[in-house]
């Protein structure tokens, strides 16, 4: 799987849909009309997210690898 950065992790939600509801500190909550999911996204300059986390909001977001 490519690893991917916060930023880019973040635009691809809201190309999904997901709007971002707020940003605390280096976190970018994202909601979704309709439902009661909550995404935290850590963007934290251009590092790369960890892999456990990065295939977590991909689940919750419905991105596929492909996508990426």
């Amino acid at each position: 799987m490519k690893a991917i950065s916060g930023k880019r992790m973040s635009a691809l939600l809201e190309e999904k849909g997901w709007s971002l509801a707020r940003v605390t500190g280096s976190h970018h909550i994202f909601t979704r009309q309709g439902s009661n999911l909550r995404i935290t996204v850590p963007v934290h300059a251009n590092r790369d997210l960890k892999t456990g986390l990065q295939r977590a909001i991909m689940k919750l977001g419905g991105i596929s690898e492909e996508e990426l």
